[in-house]
């Protein structure tokens, strides 16, 4: 075993204590990870490089946590006591970091049996010595035979999507959630230039993609403003609702649901007249500290949506609505397990209130973007749908892939745009978002 040092925890011992803190806190609280990560005080006293391992611990973990749990299923003779639970997620992260990370079994095993006894559970010591002896000796066959597109995606998301894209397709979705995605970044200025300096390659949509990712405010051109980190289907929203209105130089444009920020900033350096919109105070501050850094400048208002009339005609509306955000699982992992499909309901109903009042608000002729970045049928598709079924003085404006640097197969039968995941593979994928352009009637 480990010895203490000095009568301190050891590194090792702290960082994968504080991994199975979190992973039980996803649980429980059904928070975001990155949240969770930014507000846990022990976890940022860490070392930079005892920080990524955590992160990259709990990453992983997410991402295979279906193939893990069935594993432990072999092994689990009989079900751990409810007292347990911590023993549970010391298990889980074991295996992620045997099998998954190839961290040495030793060093494993040893600090695991030691956070049995930081999270109070000395009686499960041998418990946990032994299934992670035994992982480490046969674990990662049994491991590789699993299924680890079935089991990794919940069932309602699984029969969502099959419905939605057919099973070969959702087959590749969810081979996409289990790489971890590259770092996309919009330039403000010349990408080539930033290409050059980043050693990034940019892509056909004009996104820049970098190869290696370090810590993103070290990065050149980070604190001077010249880019902000945004996936290139993040950023096509924007791109969509300004080629739609075009007509105008400096086109005056409302980003409703604005925070935190990267599709104002893409709008504002263009040249758009902006105000921005969100009911969150919390994240209206980070959208303020992004547009600061930046050096863009917009009207920023903390107000509801649906309670919002501009004091002037507006030329377009984007609206990236609130979602289950399902397209995004590459980068959030943890979405898989912490939403329900009893979610998306009430997130329909919040959507068609939304977009019902943002037509409300255009003049004729007047543009409204509608995005989500999620990958269910209701969400996208299907709401749009029921839009234009109950109202007569909208149009869909058919949306050409092309002009964005998308290949074709992007564009639905209805001239929306629908990316998935595991588009852009040559890229290294890209998020899953459903754009439609309307139209109000003359």
């Amino acid at each position: 075993m480990m010895a203490e040092q000095n009568g301190k925890t050891p590194a090792g011992l702290l960082a994968r204590y504080n991994a199975i803190k979190i992973l039980s806190q996803i649980f429980t609280s059904q928070r975001a990870l990155d949240e969770l990560i930014n507000t846990n005080p022990s976890y940022n006293k860490m070392a930079q490089r005892d920080r990524a391992f955590v992160r990259l611990i709990l990453a992983t973990t997410l991402r295979r946590l279906g193939q893990i749990d069935e594993l432990l299923k072999i092994y689990l003779k009989r079900p751990l006591p409810k007292k347990a639970g911590a023993v549970r997620d010391i298990l889980r992260i074991g295996i992620a970091q045997i099998i998954c990370l190839k961290t040495p079994a030793h060093a494993v095993v040893d600090i695991s049996v030691r956070l049995c006894v930081k999270t109070r559970n000395p009686g499960q010591k041998g418990l946990v010595n032994a299934v992670l002896r035994k992982v480490d000796r046969e674990g990662e066959g049994k491991f590789l035979k699993l299924d680890p597109l079935l089991l990794n995606t919940p069932k309602w998301l699984w029969n969502g999507w099959i419905n939605s894209f057919g099973e070969e397709t959702c087959r590749a979705i969810a081979q996409a959630h289990l790489c971890v995605p590259p770092l996309n970044l919009t330039v403000k200025g010349n990408s080539k230039n930033w290409a050059k300096i980043l050693d990034a390659e940019i892509l056909p949509t004009g996104s820049i993609c970098l190869k290696e990712i370090g810590k993103v405010d070290e990065l050149p051109g980070f604190e001077t403003g010249e880019w902000w980190v945004q996936d290139t289907a993040a950023a096509l929203p924007a791109r969509i609702l300004l080629s739609a209105v075009k007509r105008n130089k400096n086109p005056c444009l409302l980003d409703l649901c604005a925070a935190p920020g990267g599709k104002t900033a893409q709008l504002v350096s263009s040249g758009a007249i902006v105000t921005a919109l969100d009911l969150s105070k919390k994240r209206l501050k980070v959208l303020r500290q992004n547009l600061k850094r930046l050096k863009l400048d917009a009207t920023i208002i903390h107000e509801d949506a649906n309670n919002f009339s501009p004091p002037h005609s507006v030329d377009g509306i984007l609206l990236d609505a609130p979602c289950t955000a399902t397209g995004t699982i590459r980068r959030h992992p943890e979405i898989l397990w912490t939403k329900k499909p009893d979610e998306i309901k009430r997130l329909v109903q919040k959507q068609v209130l939304l977009i019902n009042h943002a037509i409300n608000l255009l003049s004729p002729g007047g543009i409204l973007v509608y995005s989500v970045c999620s990958l269910q049928y209701e969400e996208g598709p299907g709401l749009i749908k029921r839009i234009l079924d109950n109202r007569c003085d909208i149009k869909r404006l058919s949306i050409n892939p092309e002009d964005f640097g998308l290949p074709q197969m992007l564009q639905t039968k209805d001239g929306d745009i629908q990316s998935l995941p595991s588009h852009f593979e040559e890229y290294g994928g890209m998020d899953g978002f459903y754009i439609s352009c309307l139209c109000l009637e003359n």
